[in-house]
């Protein structure tokens, strides 16, 4: 799936790493990469629905197989 969206840090379960999608959509992605995690970035990412199991108990839980940053 291919997913536009802004960056945002969750103050939830101990904190993590989340995409609001600009369809309104939130995921969670387990193993966020690095370059990703800055507050507020405007990204387009290729990603799946992860497979395994999660204990997450906000969005959807994915995974991300490639990602890129946008110029504000």
């Amino acid at each position: 799936m291919r997913i536009e969206g802004t960056v945002k840090y969750q103050e939830l379960e101990g904190g993590f790493w989340s995409i609001i999608g600009k369809n309104g959509g939130e995921y969670a992605p387990i193993e966020m990469p690095e370059q990703l995690k800055l507050e507020g970035a405007k990204v387009v990412i290729r990603a799946s629905e992860f497979e395994g199991m999660s204990m997450m108990m906000w969005g959807t839980p994915i995974v991300i197989n490639s990602f890129h940053t946008l110029m504000p």
